[in-house]
């Protein structure tokens, strides 16, 4: 395999795992759990909470992986060391045709929804653009970033440095606004309306499946690990850093909008199709001019969050087309930049196909694979600690409770979401099985 360029520092991974996971998440994913809870804020606080520490335990375990094997491909290298290329494959596979691309298809229309908010907002005369008009938009930000994606990690690393800084002041700036002139008293009772005990349970946990399309994307330093300076010693902090902070500003930014807005209010704009409920909670704290800020801060947020899918999700593919003949065209790297530039020309033509199904649907098949899939890397860990157990590097804490408990309580959300949308499960689990007669005719 071709060797990548190792230009990642520690500042470098926090910026690609926080470019990818403060996206569009962290302002449209809160009226969704705030309406799941029946706009109880100590459920909708707690379930913030929940989501950020399973998504720190799984950091944790990544962590653990990355340190001590640093492979480009992540999650692809880690399943395939366990258990075999032809689960390796099937992960590779999924996430190629659906979870990774559609990661990035959904990023891509979420920029031309808010492109869409900001026309509509800035010019009274403005029309809505009609659904092709924003696909085609959502196409053009994919090929831009992507051929930005081949001039080298360098120059990514320092866009999403820059990206970062800037996305982080106007959030930061609402949540001390909230906090300090919000005129709406913080109320941290857990009380659903006269929900029973059972069904408030399963409405939180449902709330916490949400969430985590807010913190998805903390897997993706685990793909560039190979690019990374000093992955043993820098991965597991960076993961560490980010998981913490990140769950922090999310607490802290939807507690800032319950103390700005009133319950009726964040209702009335959920019901009204409105999702982003930082807008009015914006308004409400400085007036017309917030709107402007709030909808900058999300356009670049998404931004950011696409660029950094591109560059992750391609090392993913790199991995995957490097061990079959047919597909090496695809495993190599441009002799100047060093960058894998036919695998990321490959996952922007997957991700351009899937941009005309709905949002929704393609964040059902996103979580499915994310919890399938990560299922199994976990439990790879105990599988790599009885195969080598010399192996250098980071080990995660608390074992083997924590990895125990982190895969039940996976397993347990997994049961959810075949419940919650079964129809789409059942896709999910078909093109699984489809990815095995593929890899053999592949391998052949």
């Amino acid at each position: 395999m071709p060797n990548f360029k190792k230009a990642i520092t520690l500042t470098g991974g926090v910026s690609i795992l926080t470019g990818i996971m403060v996206g569009s998440g962290i302002f449209f994913v809160g009226s969704l759990v705030l309406d799941t809870t029946n706009y109880s804020p100590g459920f909708a606080l707690l379930a913030w909470v929940i989501g950020g520490l399973l998504t720190l335990s799984y950091a944790l375990m990544y962590g653990e992986l990355g340190s001590k094997y640093p492979r480009v491909g992540g999650y692809y290298a880690y399943l395939k060391k366990a258990y075999g290329p032809v689960v390796g494959f099937s992960a590779g596979f999924f996430n190629f045709a659906l979870a990774s691309s559609g990661s990035v298809a959904v990023l891509a229309l979420a920029f031309s929804e808010v492109t869409n908010n900001i026309l509509l907002t800035v010019s009274a005369g403005a029309t809505s653009m009609s659904t092709l008009v924003q696909i085609i938009l959502a196409g053009v930000m994919i090929v831009l970033l992507t051929t930005m994606n081949v001039f080298g990690v360098k120059l990514n690393t320092f866009f999403l440095k820059v990206i970062m800084v800037i996305k982080f002041i106007p959030i930061l700036t609402l949540i001390v606004l909230g906090f300090t002139i919000g005129t709406v008293p913080l109320d941290l009772s857990f009380d659903m309306g006269g929900v029973g005990f059972f069904e408030g349970l399963t409405l939180l946990g449902f709330a916490v499946i949400f969430t985590f399309w807010a913190y998805e994307g903390w897997t993706n330093l685990n793909t560039v690990a190979e690019e990374m300076e000093n992955p043993r010693r820098d991965l597991p902090k960076a993961l560490l850093i980010t998981l913490i902070g990140v769950t922090l500003l999310y607490v802290f930014y939807q507690a800032s909008i319950l103390q700005s807005i009133d319950q009726a209010t964040l209702q009335g704009t959920y019901d009204s199709g409105f999702l982003f409920i930082g807008i009015p909670a914006t308004l409400a704290l400085v007036g017309d001019w917030g709107s402007y800020i709030i909808m900058g801060t999300i356009f670049i947020a998404i931004l950011g969050a696409l660029n950094a899918s591109i560059l992750s999700f391609s090392r993913v593919y790199f991995a995957l087309a490097d061990d079959f003949k047919a597909l090496k065209p695809f495993a190599t790297l441009d002799e100047r930049y060093k960058t894998p530039v036919k695998a990321l020309i490959l996952s922007a033509v997957m991700a351009l196909i899937l941009l005309p199904f709905q949002i929704s649907d393609l964040i059902s098949l996103v979580a499915f694979g994310g919890l399938v899939f990560n299922s199994l890397v976990f439990i790879s860990i105990f599988i790599n600690r009885k195969r080598d157990p010399e192996a250098e590097g980071y080990s995660v804490p608390f074992y083997p409770v924590l990895p125990i408990v982190t895969i039940g309580i996976t397993l347990l959300l997994l049961v959810a979401i075949f419940i919650q949308n079964p129809v789409f499960s059942l896709v999910g689990v078909g093109v699984i099985a489809l990815s095995v007669p593929v890899y053999y005719l592949l391998n052949r």
